[in-house]
């Protein structure tokens, strides 16, 4: 989500176009004037790559397709055009982005959390691009989580610092052969049912719940977060999450969400080895079909269809109580165009393909399993029923109903993944943190990252 965690999983580096010099050279922190949008007076039509030939200059995540698909198919159509990526881990890009940005600016870059970096003068004001390419005309929600207000924050409004290449979700995915052995013929409906089944994986010799949460990167957030959307509403997470005034994490039903978690923790419906799991070993197990359920992200779909046809499944999280709304955590996978990046127009122009070109939004289906963005009426190929990819792309409609799309808990500060969730998350694991103090403490972070400490 930003998405998100990966291993391997993760997305490319998105493009960040700096806008005036002061800002290209000011640090980290500095308090010079933030880039202005780019100013549709100058544009007589929409920008694009012309055809003198360009390289454009790329920060990519390690091991996400998808950004490589996209590129490699825009070079075919737009032959003037090449690639110079770089590739990281999700976490070394996270620790990195204001020093890339700052020094050596790529023209596409994937983002982390964009508070700090639109309040440290490192992001492009998109709102020119939106206008002149409609992206201001497509549904609101899907831009909702990259619009940050003057100075980052609050985020969910103002002016537009990011795209996503598609608009990503996260649930339960399953192995439909294990499920069949404990006799799970249809999917959890209620917290109650998927407590049940875990029970019955664990008395099986199955280990019920494939999850990493290993290294710089705490993957138990996901069924966390998906707790959270079991026993309360998406709203208050989102106003933490986009650092309204006054909001918390530190609730009574975000409170009965991690005391299940730890729960589950003690029950030992998690690997032994949770804590030295990454993701893609986690990938590697579920694949060669060693655990029933997996908390993970639509971005996967692609790659299970292929690795595992016709044996996978997806579910939204139930909920607590039958027939309660269904919420998840669904945000952009998203991209940027830095303040000096040298070729904004051009990293502008593509973004704009990727959700509007038919071939690309088919790469978008095929390969990153999730929706892409873009118009309402836009073009959508068709999926064949028993694929993975149609459960997720139908869960995300589902969600869209009951408007229950949640930013991930890891994107409310910059620092607050690598900080606070994972070093907490994997205490809780280790039984050296209770619950309750685990939400104390992120709090706490949270309100000192906010404050500039």
């Amino acid at each position: 989500m930003a998405r998100r965690v990966s291993t391997g999983r993760f997305g490319a580096a998105l493009v960040i176009a700096m806008g005036t010099l002061a800002a290209a050279c000011a640090a980290p922190g500095s308090n010079s004037p933030q880039p202005q949008a780019t100013s549709t007076s100058s544009m007589s039509a929409a920008p694009t790559c012309g055809s003198a030939p360009i390289k454009l200059n790329g920060y990519f995540e390690t091991g996400f397709p998808l950004p490589k698909a996209l590129t490699s198919e825009f070079t075919k159509q737009h032959p003037n055009i090449t690639w110079d990526i770089r590739e990281d881990q999700f976490a070394v890009i996270t620790q990195n982005a204001p020093r890339v940005l700052a020094d050596n600016p790529p023209d596409l870059m994937r983002l982390p959390q964009v508070s700090e970096l639109v309040k440290d003068n490192l992001l492009k004001n998109l709102d020119g691009y939106a206008t002149a390419f409609g992206w201001d005309k497509w549904p609101a929600s899907q831009l909702e989580q990259l619009r940050l207000g003057p100075g980052g924050r609050p985020r969910g409004e103002g002016s537009l610092y990011a795209l996503g290449l598609n608009f990503s979700m996260t649930g339960v995915f399953y192995n439909k052969k294990l499920a069949t052995q404990i006799g799970m013929s249809t999917p959890p409906s209620t917290l109650a049912e998927l407590d049940a089944t875990l029970a019955k994986a664990k008395g099986a010799g199955i280990t019920p719940i494939l999850q990493f949460n290993g290294g710089a990167t705490g993957g138990l957030a996901f069924p966390l977060q998906n707790l959270m959307a079991s026993y309360g509403p998406a709203g208050p997470v989102n106003d933490w999450i986009f650092q309204k005034p006054g909001a918390t994490i530190d609730t009574p039903s975000n409170l009965q969400a991690a005391q299940h978690l730890e729960k589950w923790v003690k029950a030992g419906y998690f690997p032994k080895d949770a804590n030295a799991l990454d993701y893609a070993t986690m990938m590697s197990r579920f694949i060669d079909g060693q655990g029933l359920f997996m908390f993970n992200g639509d971005w996967e779909s692609g790659n299970l269809d292929k690795q595992m046809p016709g044996n996978v499944g997806f579910l939204l999280m139930p909920p607590a109580q039958q027939g309660g709304k269904l919420a998840a955590m669904s945000a952009p996978l998203t991209f940027g165009i830095a303040a000096n990046a040298k070729n904004a127009d051009c990293a502008a122009f593509f973004l704009n393909w990727v959700a509007t070109d038919k071939r690309a939004r088919e790469i978008g289906v095929e390969v990153g399993g999730s929706r892409p963005m873009g118009p309402a009426d836009a073009y959508m190929p068709a999926v064949a029923a028993d694929k993975v990819t149609a459960s997720t792309l139908a869960a995300g409609a589902h969600i869209a109903k009951d408007n229950g799309a949640m930013d991930f808990i890891a994107n409310a500060t910059g620092a607050i993944y690598a900080k606070s969730w994972t070093p907490q998350l994997q205490k809780l694991v280790a039984g050296q943190q209770s619950p309750q103090e685990l939400l104390k403490t992120v709090q706490a972070d949270y309100a000192d990252q906010l404050e500039g400490n």
